[in-house]
């Protein structure tokens, strides 16, 4: 069986311009999502709707599936 993948997309706003620590209560995760392009599509999406927020930041993960 080929390697599968799985995409997230994870953030939210974080407490300054470093973007390590989120702010409390405003995590965001969705998916998982079974190709990059529908992942990608979510991340553009939410990254539109707080665009007037500067310390909120959107990033789409990959998570490969070992088989273990």
């Amino acid at each position: 069986m080929g390697e599968r993948h799985i995409w997230v997309v994870w953030g939210g706003v974080f407490i300054d311009t470093q973007f390590e620590t989120l702010e409390p209560g405003t995590e965001e995760l969705h998916g998982p999502f079974h190709d990059e392009a529908t992942a990608l599509r979510v991340w553009r999406d939410g990254t539109r709707r707080k665009v007037d927020i500067a310390t909120h930041r959107l990033f789409v993960m990959l998570a490969r599936d070992t088989g273990a």
